[in-house]
């Protein structure tokens, strides 16, 4: 298949106005809309702007790629844009973006499709290439200049086939070719170079960034004279498997990839674990510390991933930070959901019998503080720990979590058991990384376990305990002493947080707060709980009261997601929301944060307590006054609703 069967002409825009990086994605997005390749531009964006929160597209080189896979994508598209002025795109170079190729591909897309795209890709490393690509005026002398390279690279491929079938003709060993190949297995780079390394890459698509950084390093490979076999993880699965002939003889391995691969094959390799962009701008340093060793000792028994501190290249200390915590937070939410409702449910049954009753004390035993609650802040703790230093600080993490529950330092002291648990173990692999090779085995079941424990044990007990118990006990005291005016001001501000970011770290915050004041004081009245769960509740009924009542701002697509949202928004599943937010950002966050600061006030200015961690509407019978909690959530999601509906501008009309 041609590129350009893919690359259509009436897709193409020559001259792009965009001069921001979220005014192009819009303006690439419109073009597939017009041309009718996509059915759900809303669900497209949102899966661009998810992709681009892993890493960004702008490749450097003046080159980014916007990619999504998705349902909402009906034929398989690359469109070709081009600004002359060039914008800031986040490249990894820094520089402006002046070409961009956005890759729509469906999610059945099937392997010529893919296999299309991945010759796109590698087409893209030729700065020559692009620099021609740039003085194009018209999509047919684009699509005109795509056809001659591809066919050019056709003809140098058969060459290459060619001359490899007569050195197997020739019972010649292609184990150490010259020859440079893009597309096989064959290794690539000097037949007498003794230097040989090993390589993966993957990206979380598989359609783009997987086969340029592939051939970024088997073309610098080629330069500098080294061996090299690249193994790409893509949408097609693993191809060209690395043998364990090839792992044991490399020198040393690349990993260029920003999802998982399978490594317990590299144990005891020196491995470069990358983001695959470096695989694409970083190829010649990565190669060179490969080849030289300079790279950590990679082992995978024990659970011991990050035995000798595995390179996973940079990440923000704010980012690292609310990975590990959002781990300790996923395992802790089943605990939270499941304990919570039956807990809830006992209060239900507690009001029609009595506290005596065996059904209340039975599931006020499973949910309760003997039950899944007891272990909410154990299991946060203990994956927080795991996120940092992997299987080896479970343990420790866990028991610091259970010594804050029983000192009464609570939700903090959890959290700061956690961190110390992870990091603590991080430190003993440095102190214990010269002791013989012989006591290997020993480490993550003697030493990690006895020092991990003894070290957080003894500081959760002379530290975090007092300390944070003391905190704990006058944060539930001032909560308990707010006056009315101070309480709906809180109340507001929890509210609001549920809509900023609609699942993400704000919203989490808010979350995690008001369970923690649930579980820390035995406030099964659930006041926070309240104000959090109407706040999260509004988002996902203001979009559907939206797309109900101003049909005419909102696509037909829109407004059947929109349906959905009524059940999502009364389950209190906030991020239905989400992929209406990434497609206007300014007027939907606007419009919720504004109606869930409201709910969430009116829940403490009329004094409303939801005894339950989750459920929505659910629940809501539990609260002590449950038609002004659902009234609440009621009003601000219908002054969501309106703002957004009269805000919003009609879809031709959306910037």
């Amino acid at each position: 298949m041609r590129i350009t069967d893919l690359m259509i002409q009436e897709t193409m825009i020559m001259d792009l106005q965009a001069t921001t990086k979220d005014e192009a994605i819009d303006e690439l997005i419109a073009s597939l809309n017009r041309s009718g390749r996509i059915n759900d531009p809303v669900l497209f964006k949102e899966m661009i702007y998810k992709r681009e929160a892993e890493s960004s597209t702008g490749i450097g080189g003046g080159i980014a790629m916007p990619h999504a896979k998705t349902t909402a994508v009906n034929e398989p598209t690359v469109v070709f844009a081009k600004s002359r002025k060039g914008l800031d795109f986040e490249a990894l170079d820094d520089q402006p973006a002046h070409v961009f190729f956005m890759i729509a591909a469906p999610e059945g897309a099937g392997n010529t499709h893919l296999r299309t795209l991945a010759a796109l890709s590698r087409l893209l490393i030729d700065s020559d290439f692009i620099s021609q690509l740039m003085s194009t005026d018209t999509p047919a002398e684009v699509s005109a200049l795509f056809d001659a390279k591809q066919a050019e690279a056709a003809e140098k491929e058969a060459a290459k086939e060619k001359a490899k079938a007569e050195k197997a003709a020739n019972a010649v060993s292609t184990s150490t070719t010259g020859q440079q190949q893009n597309t096989s297995g064959v290794i690539v780079g000097n037949a007498n170079s003794e230097d040989f390394v090993v390589a993966v890459t993957a990206c979380p698509t598989g359609i783009a960034h997987t086969f340029m950084a592939e051939d970024a390093l088997k073309k610098k490979a080629q330069e500098m004279g080294i061996n090299i076999r690249v193994e790409t993880n893509g949408s097609e699965g693993a191809q060209n498997v690395l043998t364990a002939d090839e792992i044991a003889r490399a020198k040393g391995v690349i990993v260029a990839a920003d999802k998982n691969v399978e490594m317990a094959r590299f144990d005891g390799k020196p491995v470069l674990q990358r983001p695959v962009s470096d695989g694409i701008r970083k190829s010649e340093e990565l190669i060179r510390k490969a080849v030289n060793g300079d790279a950590p000792i990679y082992r995978s028994q024990g659970g011991n991933a990050k035995e000798e501190g595995a390179s996973t290249g940079k990440i923000s200390v704010g980012s690292k930070i609310y990975k590990d915590l959002m781990n300790g937070i996923s395992h802790m939410l089943p605990f939270v959901v499941g304990g919570g409702i039956l807990l809830a449910i006992s209060f239900l049954f507690e009001q029609l019998a009595s506290p005596e009753n065996p059904i209340v004390q039975l599931l006020q035993t499973i949910g309760g503080g003997t039950g899944a609650f007891h272990f909410l802040i154990p299991v946060l703790a203990g994956f927080i720990a795991m996120s940092i230093g992997d299987r080896p600080a479970l343990m420790p993490g866990m028991v610091g979590g259970l010594m804050a529950v029983n000192s009464n330092a609570g939700f903090l002291g959890g959290l700061a058991a956690g961190f110390l648990a992870g990091y603590v173990v991080i430190g003993l692999r440095k102190l214990f990384k010269g002791l013989p090779k012989a006591i290997d085995g020993l480490k993550p079941i003697l030493l990690y376990p006895v020092f991990g424990l003894l070290i957080v044990g003894a500081i959760s007990f002379y530290v975090f305990d007092p300390i944070f118990g003391s905190l704990n006990t006058w944060l539930v005291d001032a909560l308990g002493n707010l006056g009315t005016g101070n309480a709906v001001l809180l109340g507001l501000l929890l509210g609001g947080m549920m809509s900023i970011d609609m699942g993400g770290p704000f919203n989490k915050a808010a979350y995690t707060f008001a369970i923690g004041v649930f579980t820390s004081s035995g406030n099964t009245d659930g006041a926070w709980m309240a104000a959090v769960m109407a706040g999260g509740m509004v988002p996902p009924l203001a979009i559907a009261l939206a797309t109900t009542f101003f049909k005419s701002k909102f696509t037909e697509q829109e407004r059947k997601s929109g349906l959905t949202n009524y059940v999502l928004g009364f389950s209190f599943i906030t991020e239905g929301a989400i992929p209406f937010a990434a497609a206007d950002p300014l007027r939907v966050l606007t419009s919720c944060i504004l109606g869930s600061a409201v709910a969430g006030g009116l829940t403490q200015l009329w004094s409303i307590n939801v005894p339950a961690p989750h459920g929505g509407i659910f629940v809501a019978a539990l609260a002590n006054h449950a038609l002004l909690f659902l009234l609440a959530v009621a009003i601000g999601s219908v002054i969501s609703g309106l703002i957004l509906g009269l805000w919003k501008k009609s879809p031709t009309l959306v910037k």
